[in-house]
């Protein structure tokens, strides 16, 4: 039953809806309601609330309605001549894509325009100052003209005349993706088409009655290159459907009914504040806009500090507060936007921002220094936040923790410390805050104070620990937004716990207080050490996906798996397992061998363990490290700088640190085996595993496991966590604290026997792998295949895909192909049936492609998937190689066969195929000229990059350049000038002609980049 909501009435700045009871009846009734009718009632609403509706159909009246709203928003008038130039040069421009007009609208809104009487006017396309003075309108049923399919919008929101936020529609009961798909669909047919001002919508809204999301044009316009371009280097987050929102109210709680959606994210005002206060145009183009309980956080901040402004409230504990809100959740976008906003609020002087300095990582940097230059010092010196903090002109800055110690720390007075401020704390539940807390409560006279955490200190753990709870030290709690939230809202993923026994003893520790030396030299006797190392390398693989490739996205090309960190307890512990590690990998081949590195330095508290497992290290210096920890040190990153070329050293520890972490992130470290460094702060997409041997506990604990819960892909289920000791009730605990009571059944996946068996929840069956499966081999046996009729075509597809996303998942259990959980379909069948899904996802994009029905628009197409259990393309050349080099043998038509299978299976490598089968043509030739496959390649690139260039007539040096590009980039730029400069010479006067020839040579670049992507190395082309 839908709710009714009504805003929080703390002051006009409110956006979050609170859920209020129902009164009186209810206002859905029984009927069917087709989706005209839901279309109907949603105009109904906006028309209630203020929207003006208006009957525009055609391109023609949406120009003239746009330019209407311009001239009545900013006063004047426009000419007929001034209207066309502005119109075409500042609006519609050839040169303007999605990124244009998006920074257009978050950033370049008042555009100049030259009067025909030589004065110039400034001219606001919306205004963000007054955002009442704004017009909104809907429109619904447009029609857009010159696109490649005639296609028909449900409902469009204009702000001022320019279509900012489309609503996509289905009627109850259809899959909310088909209405996902569908904006999809449009993105690549029309959207851009005639004067392609829907390439302005920022924000887009899929709902069918009873579900409702929303998402940013960042989400359509990836989603619309990574089918365009069919090349793997799109981010996942940037063009999925599961990195689509839902609007909730200001207890987190879901508002998934279109009526309720429309009265609370798409009243007037709110909407208004979402595309001028809460959307955030990032250093990599991108637009982001906030999820509710960010809006929610940012809010309650900005109230507490004009709350404390206008009361005289400033430097006592009621002008600040915390923000709960787990680890994962976007801490720092949330945290970037308040500050931003606090800036600007009048009788703020200054907005710090401290994090901890090895937190302070590029990203950070950019994105504050994006909105305020300079506001961002990376470096060491106290000298240059000293005069930061004099300059009235710096609103905003960002500082670490220990240069603002510095500051505080100083004797005599500073300018700053009794000018009004407001202070952000990021990751507020460290130790170290407690002492800088009384520093500046202490020489800070006007502040407000605010703290940032995912694990709030609750009370005193340890009486050898001075913990003040974060309450005590920041004030009241201000938003909270737990992991169970993150994990429902599919923003983290859940986590999966394996307890390894390694000691026939109990291994819990906290039950006798700090644990003692001679335990501990128990756990690191030689004997446990290597049943340790031993269990890592033989489930290393299966952990962490090694050997299976999947789109990483950032560089255009394929990652194979995912990697880890090693959690140990203490920094001996750190040298006898890098030993291990190193002894081992040298009894394996050098393609089994794991890349391992260590990092740790002194912690000043080393003598006193920190209870929840976590003491602080300091990672700009390993200086204080005793001479032995430092040899070892020195040498480990000897071995390092051997294996990346690099050249660190204990002088350039902090050099070091930055160099591991950016290596983890690019997935080049399998292993980092760390004490403390890391366990907190880190994010990192491709970490999946974190292995355990050392004690954990509350705000440690989780802190630590959530170092492997990012989303990333379908490939990645879950965040992997295996323990060599017994954490089981410290884990229960800690899920407990900072979850809700029911947060074990969400923050942890389920038994194996569930996956494997199938389990009921909440009176449904959800069906196992040994259901699917044989289901599967039942109904689709192998020699009936492929399935015939779209019917049985489409129920093949479903359950295929079901069975590839539960296989992903119950493989990352060690018992999976026991006795108890057999893999029941053969590997081999298992190859065949994905030839066939794979196969059948083609038909389905030819169906739709040539106008027929459209069948596949609900089928979700597990691409990711089915990258990830197949044969990666270093595997295949691999096997072509061989199969050159076993030219004339017996078996060559097995091997052949494997390899059309494999490319068969994935279709990533279904563009090479026509390439790879010419090859192995020529070997059964027994063609000697034949050279090495990595040859044959570039001669064959070469040949088509010169009849390209030959038949085009294009520009060769220019073209040549522009094709380098597009393989280091891995895919083809479209937008901006430099695909025009490559072509030979057209008068853009000739339209058509201008027209068709780059739109052939951009689709001929597209073929050109599918068919050598991952199997070329750009530097090889020539003209270099």
């Amino acid at each position: 039953m839908a709710q009714q909501f009504k805003l929080i009435l703390e002051d006009d700045s409110q956006t979050v809806a609170a859920a209020l009871p129902m009164e009186g009846c209810p206002r859905r009734c029984g009927d069917y309601q087709s989706e005209a009718a839901l279309e109907k009632e949603l105009i109904a609403n906006l028309t209630d609330q203020g929207y003006e509706y208006l009957p525009i159909k055609k391109p023609e009246a949406l120009r003239a309605n746009l330019r209407r709203c311009l001239e009545e928003l900013n006063g004047m008038t426009f000419t007929d001549g001034e209207w066309e130039r502005f119109f075409r040069t500042d609006l519609a421009g050839d040169n303007l894509g999605i990124v244009e007009k998006t920074r257009i609208i978050q950033e370049d809104y008042i555009r100049i325009l030259h009067r025909e009487d030589g004065t110039d006017k400034n001219i606001h396309l919306i205004n963000k100052e007054n955002i009442y003075a704004n017009k909104l309108q809907v429109i619904n049923q447009y029609v857009p003209e010159g696109g490649k399919r005639a296609n028909r919008y449900d409902v469009t929101i204009l702000v001022n005349g320019l279509p900012l936020v489309h609503i996509e529609l289905k009627r109850r009961g259809v899959s909310l993706r088909e209405a996902f798909n569908q904006i999809e669909r449009y993105g690549r047919e029309s959207f851009w088409a005639g004067d392609g001002l829907f390439d302005y919508v920022q924000l887009f809204v899929i709902s069918n009655g009873t579900y409702s999301r929303y998402y940013s044009n960042s989400t359509r316009s990836e989603q619309v290159k990574k089918a365009k371009d069919k090349t793997p280097n799109r981010p996942a987050r940037g063009g999925s459907y599961e990195f689509t929102s839902v609007w909730t109210d200001i207890e987190n709680n879901p508002i998934h009914d279109i009526v309720d959606f429309a009265q609370t994210f798409l009243a007037k005002r709110n909407l208004l504040y979402i595309l001028t206060r809460y959307c955030v145009f990032d250093s990599q183009n991108r637009l982001l806009v906030m999820r509710p309980y960010q809006i929610a956080a940012t809010e309650r901040i900005l109230n507490r500090v004009q709350f404390a402004l206008r009361n005289h409230k400033l430097g006592a504990i009621d002008a600040g507060g915390y923000i709960w809100h787990t680890t994962g959740s976007g801490k720092t976008l949330t945290s970037f936007k308040t500050s931003q906003l606090a800036s600007q609020m009048e009788g703020v002087e200054k907005v710090m921002f401290v994090v901890d300095r090895k937190d302070l990582d590029y990203q950070t940097q950019t994105e504050f220094n994006r909105f305020e230059k300079g506001s961002v010092d990376a470096t060491a010196n106290t000298a240059m936040l000293d005069r930061q903090l004099r300059d009235p002109k710096s609103r905003i800055l960002v500082t670490t923790i220990q240069k603002l110690a510095n500051i505080v720390g100083r004797k005599g007075d500073h300018v700053i410390f009794d000018r009004p401020v407001v202070i952000i704390f990021d990751e507020c539940h460290r130790s170290q805050f407690g002492k800088m807390h009384r520093q500046i409560t202490r020489r800070f006279n006007k502040y407000s104070l605010f703290g940032f955490t995912g694990t709030p200190i609750f009370a005193k753990k340890n009486a050898l620990n001075d913990y003040q709870t974060t309450e005590q030290a920041f004030g009241e709690k201000l938003h909270t937004y737990t992991i169970v939230d993150a994990i429902r809202d599919n923003n983290v993923l859940p986590f999966k716990v394996d307890y390894v026994s390694t000691m026939k003893m109990n291994d819990r520790l906290f039950d006798t207080g700090v644990a003692g030396i001679d335990t501990d030299k128990a756990f690191l006797k030689d004997e446990r050490i290597k049943v340790v190392v031993d269990y890592i390398y033989k489930h290393y693989k299966i952990k962490t996906r090694r050997g299976e490739s999947y789109h990483r996205g950032s560089d255009g090309r394929y990652a194979s798996g995912f990697n880890s960190i090693f959690a140990v307890s203490s920094i001996e512990a750190a040298k006898i397992y890098y030993r291990a590690f190193q002894q081992r990998a040298a009894d394996e081949p050098p393609r089994n061998q794991l890349k391992v590195a260590t990092i740790y330095s002194f912690a000043p508290n080393e003598e006193i363990p920190d209870p929840t497992g976590l003491e602080e290290e300091n990672s700009d210096s390993a200086a204080n490290l005793d001479v032995s920890s430092k040899e070892f040190l020195a040498s480990a990153i000897a071995d390092y700088n051997k294996m990346f070329q690099t050249n660190f050293g204990i002088e350039s520890f902090a050099d070091y640190y930055k160099d591991v972490s950016q290596k983890v992130k690019e997935r080049k470290i399998d292993i980092l085996i760390v004490v403390s460094m890391f366990l907190t702060g880190f994010d990192s997409p491709t970490l999946n595993t974190l292995w355990v041997d050392k004690n954990l506990r509350y705000h440690g604990l989780l802190q630590a496991y959530s170092r492997t819960n990012r989303i990333l892909n379908a490939v990645k289920p879950c965040g992997q966590i295996v323990c060599f000791r017994d954490l089981r009730q410290a884990t229960d605990e800690s899920i407990a604290l900072f979850g809700d009571k029911e947060a074990l059944g969400i923050a942890l996946l389920r038994t194996v026997d569930d996956y494997y068996d199938g389990y009921d929840e909440n009176g449904e069956h959800k069906r196992g792998y040994r259901e699917l499966v044989e289901e599967l081999l039942t109904r689709f046996p192998l020699d009936t295949m492929p399935p015939v009729g779209e019917m049985e075509q489409r129920e093949f597809f479903i359950l295929f895909g079901e069975i590839l996303k539960m296989k992903n998942l119950i493989e990352t259990f060690d018992q999976f192909g026991d006795e108890r959980h057999p893999q029941i379909v053969t590997d081999r069948d298992l190859q065949d049936y994905q030839g066939h899904y794979v196969e059948l996802h083609e038909i389905f994009r030819r169906r739709r492609d040539s106008d027929k029905a459209d069948i596949s628009d609900d089928l979700i197409y597990q691409a990711e998937l089915v990258a990830q259990v197949s044969y990666d393309i270093d595997y295949i050349i691999e096997l072509v190689n061989r199969y050159r080099d076993n030219a004339g043998q017996p078996g060559q038509r097995e091997r052949r066969a494997n390899i059309i299978r494999a490319i068969g299976m994935n279709e990533a490598l279904r563009s090479k195929k026509e390439l790879i089968e010419e090859f192995l043509d020529r070997v059964d030739s027994h063609d000697p000229n034949l050279p090495p496959w990595q040859l044959y390649v570039r001669y064959q690139l070469e040949r088509e990059v010169a009849e390209l260039i030959d038949s085009e007539k294009l520009k060769e040096k220019l073209a040549r350049a522009f094709i380098r590009k597009m393989f280091k980039r891995g895919y083809v730029l479209s937008a901006g000038t430099e695909l025009s400069e490559i072509l030979p010479p057209i008068s853009r006067f000739r339209g058509n002609l201008y027209i068709e020839t780059r739109e052939r040579v951009e689709q001929r670049l597209k073929r050109l980049l599918e068919r050598y992507i991952d199997i070329f190395i750009e530097e090889e082309l020539s003209g270099e």
